[in-house]
């Protein structure tokens, strides 16, 4: 698809917006600018029969569903954020996790069996109707003949062509953003739109889905704070997964978190624990943690599904995220602050004093209060703030680690609402610290980076001869402390571009 199609396909996807009254919505009209008011009154003009139908989250939801799997996936990150958009808003869009408009069954049994290569009757005894529906794909319930219950994951007809069309459109609309909005350059809003692109095709070849869910249930089982679902390699081709039925119910169920005997604080307890030890102890961390991904059993069991989506971090990357961590909770601002210039996260220009002194000014007010008392949308503004005073960009291959801490941080407080993410946080960062900054592991870093040291010399040593061109990396790509601004970024930059079209 071209620019100029693409660039029709982002008009038409702000028409739609302003169709349902979800682009600037009249409920909130008394807060915006007198310039912005007199636009949505003008835009009002256009709105249809449904703009008048349902709350401001119910609308969006309904113009998210009918633009497609970009706007879902940015629905979907919404939904998670009660604490900032408020409870109301965020089960309106709750709905677009895996309650979608299913395909009908037969169009799921011709894909798979031509997927599959073989008849579904030769692998399943039962093939039932679709469960649950998201954007890309659709879960059906099966049962193997040994007797085990299975959930067969089939994509939805078409949805390859659908998701090159919309790829072109976030890529056009971060292209729109980045021209327009000088400030909004140090999110690096192309980089990300790749990013979400790049992981977004990844999930349309489910046998790369089923090797990242064996992978994590192996990582998972060290710890135990979460767990996965075997995968059934018999019944897995590229547009077809099958997995061993999830046990509890679906946390984006209203029943979910009425259980019997469930203990709300070790469960939010274990999905902290769960994604840190993921990223942290093994660098492999799934991310795309919804509600709709997580099934919840009394008292405190968590079961992931859905491994389209697999992050990872590099040693070093995670040793930066670590000591960040653990500086915050041990109010530490000084070390918080010189590690962000050891990483390059911050530009020597500054001044590391001056940077602790700002991040002291954001992490205070957070401790002694519960999450209920804090507010998330202050924070984020705050430091939003400090990133401009301290050119700080976003840094592009640790995208899907901001979106998956920020989804996680979401999703634990609607299940605590006085969830103390910090607390939670403390055994996992504090083990990590003791493991692998200790004297010892010190000691085999530095002899590591002293080989690597040396391998560099001889390969110098043998270009010595012949001229180099050496490219000098002048300021590294900064990251922002808490990891939600390229999710916010991300959404700002789909509602800006729409709006500009």
């Amino acid at each position: 698809m071209g620019t100029l199609a693409a660039f029709g396909r982002l008009i038409g996807a702000g028409f739609r917006l302003v169709r349902d009254d979800a682009l600037l919505p009249r409920e909130f009209e008394d807060l915006y600018p007198p310039a912005v008011r007199a636009t949505a009154r003008a835009l009002r003009l256009f709105a249809g029969p449904q703009a008048r139908q349902g709350r401001p989250g119910e609308r969006l939801g309904r113009a998210f569903e009918r633009l497609g799997p970009v706007a879902i996936k940015l629905g979907q990150l919404l939904s998670t954020r009660a604490d900032i958009f408020g409870a109301e808003f965020a089960e309106d869009l709750a709905r677009l996790k895996d309650r979608l408009e299913p395909f009908p069954t037969e169009v799921a049994e011709r894909d798979a069996e031509r997927a599959l290569g073989r008849p579904l009757k030769s692998l399943f005894s039962d093939f039932g109707p679709p469960v649950a529906a998201a954007s890309l794909a659709q879960a059906h319930e099966a049962v193997l003949f040994d007797g085990r219950k299975v959930a067969v994951k089939v994509l939805r007809p078409g949805i390859e062509r659908r998701v090159a069309r919309d790829a072109e459109v976030l890529r056009l609309a971060a292209r729109l953003v980045e021209d327009v909005s000088p400030p909004a350059r140090r999110l690096e809003p192309r980089a990300f739109a790749e990013t979400v692109v790049r992981s977004t095709e990844l999930e349309l070849d489910l046998r790369l889905e089923a090797a990242g869910g064996d992978e994590l249930a192996e990582v998972m089982a060290r710890d135990g704070y979460m767990r996965a679902p075997k995968v059934i390699w018999d019944g897995v081709a590229k547009r077809v997964l099958t997995l061993e039925w999830a046990e509890g119910l679906p946390l984006s169920s209203p029943e979910a978190l009425e259980q019997p005997g469930l203990d709300r604080k070790a469960l939010a307890d274990n999905l902290i624990r769960a994604f840190l030890a993921q990223a942290l102890d093994h660098g492999v961390f799934h991310a795309d943690l919804h509600e709709g991904n997580l099934f919840v059993r009394a008292p405190a069991r968590l079961t992931a599904v859905d491994f389209g989506i697999v992050g990872r971090l590099s040693s070093e990357e995670r040793r930066y995220l670590a000591e960040i961590l653990w500086g915050f909770l041990q109010r530490d601002y000084r070390r918080v602050a010189e590690v962000h210039f050891e990483a390059g996260y911050v530009p020597r220009t500054h001044a590391v004093e001056a940077f602790a002194q700002a991040l002291r000014a954001v992490g205070e007010p957070l401790f002694g209060r519960t999450a209920a008392d804090v507010s998330m949308s202050r924070v984020l503004t705050q430091l939003f703030e400090i990133t401009a005073l301290f050119d700080m960009r976003l840094q592009p291959q640790l995208v899907l680690l901001q979106k998956t801490m920020m989804t996680v941080e979401g999703v634990a407080r609607k299940i605590d609402p006085d969830h103390d993410i910090w607390a939670a946080a403390d055994p996992v960062v504090r083990r990590w610290m003791l493991r692998e900054l200790s004297p010892a592991a010190r000691a085999r870093r530095y002899a590591e980076e002293g080989l690597a040291a040396v391998r560099a010399i001889v390969r110098l040593a043998d270009n010595a001869a012949a001229p180099a061109k050496v490219t000098v990396e002048d300021e590294r790509h900064n990251q922002a402390l808490w990891f939600a601004l390229g999710a916010v970024a991300a959404g700002l930059a789909f509602l800006l571009a729409a709006a500009l079209a």
